[in-house]
């Protein structure tokens, strides 16, 4: 049999995955449970994809405490670090920058249901609290391919072509992702909270 010479490797319609490590987080963590605390005391919040659990009200970013504007800080890096990382076209810090947060809070048996964040270009989100387990799916978010699945490739078990992935970050980690991503967290099944600061940043050209 003849040789045959590989010319190229494309990864065409590749969806990024990006995961940030927070340094000494635990001062924030703890500051970031206090100020979950407070607007808990202020309010009820408000229903979207928790089921369960609490979903802070309004745009988290706004509120001036140092702990939460010290997050709002770090996620703007991670999203022009993450966002310049997969375009050299454009350079991030040239466009205006809107970024939206809100905190999730899921005791005993809460979770989010399936869903995504229309109109923004990238979402994350940031791990405050999340229960050790030993082994099972809770805490776990779990992304599901933007294609239709693909049985068929089932049997080559190739990782590219796979329907879903799902991961357990840990307290102090930020993970990144195009907003078009459908996910959802498991149900928690511990008997504590598991608590996640989350965002959407929506790229805008300056006027």
């Amino acid at each position: 049999m003849g040789s045959i010479e590989r010319t190229k490797y494309e990864k065409l319609f590749s969806t990024p995955l990006f995961r940030f490590r927070v340094p000494d987080a635990e001062a924030l963590n703890r500051d970031l449970l206090e100020t979950g605390s407070r607007l808990r005391s202020e309010t009820d919040g408000v229903k979207k994809s928790n089921r369960g659990g609490w979903h802070s009200s309004g745009n988290l970013f706004d509120d001036a405490a140092p702990d939460v504007q010290k997050l709002k800080a770090l996620a703007e890096k991670a999203v022009l670090d993450a966002t310049g990382q997969v375009t050299a076209k454009v350079d991030p810090g040239s466009l205006g920058l809107k970024l939206f947060a809100w905190m999730n809070a899921n005791p005993p048996g809460g979770f989010n249901a399936p869903h995504t964040h229309p109109g923004a270009q990238w979402s994350g989100v940031y791990y405050v609290s999340q229960p050790s387990v030993e082994e099972g799916t809770s805490g776990k978010i779990e992304f599901l391919s933007p294609r239709a699945d693909l049985p068929n490739w089932r049997i080559l078990q190739a990782q590219a072509f796979g329907s879903k992935k799902s991961i357990r970050p840990e307290p102090g980690e930020l993970i990144l992702f195009p907003s078009y991503l459908v996910h959802w967290v498991y149900p928690n099944e511990t008997d504590d909270e598991r608590v996640t600061v989350a965002f959407n940043a929506t790229f805008r050209q300056k006027k």
